[in-house]
C-alpha cells in the first residue's frame, strides 16, 4: 500500500501529539498545546507543510489549536479513540477501498486485501502506537546500578 507524503506526515503529527500525552507528568489532567515547530523538528517535517496538514486535521476533528505565546496543537480526543485508518481516510479523502472495483478479474481479491488492510488500520490506535513505542524506548535506558 502506498500512502502520500502528506498522509505520512499527518500520521507522524498525530503520533507525536499522542506521545506527548503519554509522556506528560503523572496526575496531569490537562495537556499543554504543542508548538508546530517542536512537532516539525522531532518528526522531521517541513514546518510550512505541517501547518497545512494540521489545519486539515483540525477541520476533520482530530486536533484542536490554541492561539498565543503558549499556543499550539493538541489532540481533540483521546489517542485511544483515533485510529490510523480514520486519519488516512480523512487525509486521503477516501470513502471506499484502496483500488477501484469494476470488471477486473482480480476485483474480489483486491476487495479482500482492502478489507484486511482496513481492519488492521482501524484496529490500530495512536494510543496503542504511543504506548508500544514508549515501552520500546524504556528498554534502551541505560541502567547504571552496580
Amino acid at each position: 500500500m502506498n500512502i502520500s507524503v502528506k498522509s505520512e506526515y499527518a500520521l507522524k503529527a498525530i503520533f507525536d501529539l499522542a506521545l506527548q500525552y503519554l509522556s506528560a507528568p503523572p496526575g496531569t489532567t490537562a495537556m499543554s498545546p504543542i508548538k508546530i515547530a517542536d512537532i516539525a523538528k522531532r518528526q522531521k517535517i517541513p514546518q510550512k507543510f505541517l501547518e497545512l496538514i494540521l489545519a486539515g486535521l483540525k477541520q476533520n476533528g482530530f486536533v484542536d489549536s490554541r492561539r498565543g505565546a503558549e499556543g499550539g496543537y493538541l489532540l481533540a480526543r483521546s489517542a485511544d479513540d483515533i485510529s490510523v485508518g480514520d486519519v488516512l481516510r480523512a487525509v486521503e479523502n477516501v470513502k471506499g477501498g484502496l483500488r477501484p472495483q469494476g470488471n477486473d478479474p482480480f476485483g474480489a481479491v483486491w476487495q479482500q486485501v482492502d478489507h484486511a488492510v482496513s481492519g488492521v488500520l482501524d484496529r490500530t490506535t495512536f494510543g496503542d502506537l504511543a504506548r508500544k513505542y514508549h515501552e520500546r524506548q524504556l528498554q534502551y535506558v541505560p541502567n547504571w546500578d552496580i
